[in-house]
């Protein structure tokens, strides 16, 4: 098809989004490990998982054999409020880089929320709802995440208790306020609220928090609270399933116009918009059918796949949660307190981990100066502030671009924006004045959180 008809931004017809989510694991010849019982070093059963999540989710976090998962009435006439999002040929930024490359990317900005979190916290409101269930209560780093919780509530009529990383809390209060007029009850974290945000204050005094200590005190008052339980924005099984809406959304109108991406890039903390980006093209490669180089993109100051190890691990710094197996810094590893709050997590999903071990995957960590850099380059060409998360991805975006310049490789680039930068000023203004540092983990910075890993026959070694 000529290149012409290839519009700016591709949308695909309300008719043509997507019925059903795709389930990734189904095509994985090595299942991600299953999720253990701390205590027992067990496999969690769909009862001991019911205490903490909504019933139907436990079931779909433990489904790795159905393709294809229906996706309710009532989920899809929400996400039609702002789905289907568009695809959308990033000519402008093409031209500004002089490169024989052709560069697309998925925009998930088109909500209040400010990103792709929505697709999942319908869902999962929707089935807490459908449980009979008061409210939910959950974690939040940056913010998106915690608001596109809070919409979903509101729309349901649910009630919805978020814990938000603290230095999140202090750097980002419009976002905070956003949720509050939602609904919702914002704390930050760690917080003297719950017991084990109180032990956290004790042993690490003044702490910034992080998204490790939030779920802690997140699941802490869903266990111990009648008619509530714990939802999450990212990691979980569950979640890349419900996010898949992106990827199949994308592939449908990529195949639309007979587009085939050579290399798709998604920014990755705990896994939640690369793992929905990624699925359907990467069942596509798993089954034999086509081949694609799959980048993830992570802060160098929190690089659970470049540095981490892959091991058992807890979920949570407060060592409450199941035990999974993922890349990870170790629970009680403390990032600093960068800009892409979203990122700032020690683990990577189970889904992503496998198969990143297996090879399917590429990682690559990035500092953040050279990310915003890019984020204002992509801001100024492409007439959308971006996300700090979103920005590492366009970082290597542009990095395979231009490599695409001096190879005169004509590559096709696919990247997930995840969505807007507008509530991140406070990140934007450090950039400008010069004030934003890059930070490094050293070795034995790392080593520590690799020390609190549990020990156990077979895990680590």
């Amino acid at each position: 098809m000529s290149e012409k008809k290839i519009p700016y931004k591709i949308y695909l017809e309300e008719s043509e989004m997507p019925k059903a989510w795709y389930n990734v694991r189904a095509d994985m010849k090595n299942k991600p490990a299953p999720l253990l019982n701390p205590e027992t070093l067990k496999p969690m059963t769909e009862e001991e998982l019911s205490v903490v999540f909504c019933q139907e989710l436990v079931k779909q976090e433990l489904d790795n054999e159905n393709p294809y998962i229906e996706i309710p009435k009532k989920i899809r006439d929400f996400y039609k409020m702002y789905r289907p999002a568009p695809l959308v040929r990033a000519y402008c930024l093409e031209e500004k880089l002089d490169t024989p490359a052709k560069i697309y990317y998925k925009f998930e900005g088109n909500n209040t929320s400010g990103s792709h979190k929505l697709n999942s916290a319908i869902a999962q409101a929707y089935y807490a709802k459908e449980q009979g269930l008061k409210g939910v209560t959950t974690e939040t780093g940056a913010g998106q995440w915690g608001t596109a919780l809070s919409m979903a509530c509101s729309y349901l009529d649910l009630d919805c208790k978020v814990y938000m990383v603290k230095c999140s809390y202090e750097q980002k209060p419009f976002r905070r306020e956003v949720m509050r007029t939602y609904g919702a009850g914002v704390t930050p974290s760690p917080s003297e609220t719950t017991e084990v945000g109180r032990k956290i204050l004790a042993a690490h005094p003044g702490t910034t928090g992080s998204l490790g200590c939030a779920i802690s005190e997140a699941v802490e008052v869903a266990t111990h609270t009648p008619g509530y339980r714990y939802v999450l924005g990212s990691v979980l099984n569950q979640v890349l399933l419900h996010q898949s809406i992106i990827g199949v959304e994308t592939k449908t109108a990529m195949d639309k116009y007979g587009i085939k991406p050579d290399i798709i890039i998604g920014c990755a903390g705990g896994g939640s918009n690369l793992g929905g980006l990624i699925s359907p093209f990467m069942g596509e490669k798993l089954r034999g059918e086509a081949d694609y180089h799959f980048i993830a993109v992570e802060p160098s100051s929190c690089p659970s796949f470049t540095r981490g190890v892959y091991a058992y691990d807890f979920c949570d710094t407060g060592m409450v949660c199941p035990l999974a197996k993922m890349y990870t810094l170790g629970s009680g590893f403390i990032p600093s307190a960068n800009h892409a709050g979203g990122l700032r997590y020690h683990g990577m999903s189970s889904v992503l981990s496998q198969l990143y071990e297996d090879g399917y995957m590429e990682a690559r960590s990035v500092e953040q100066t050279s990310v915003f850099t890019a984020a204002e380059q992509f801001a100024r060409v492409e007439g959308i502030l971006p996300a700090p998360e979103s920005s590492h991805a366009i970082k290597v975006a542009i990095d395979e671009a231009l490599k695409c310049k001096e190879t005169g490789e004509e590559k096709t680039i696919l990247f997930g924006l995840t969505g807007t930068g507008y509530f991140d000023m406070v990140a934007y203004e450090k950039f400008h004045n010069g004030e934003m540092q890059d930070y490094i983990p050293t070795d034995a910075e790392l080593q520590a959180g690799f020390d609190g890993i549990p020990k156990f026959p077979g895990n680590m070694e």
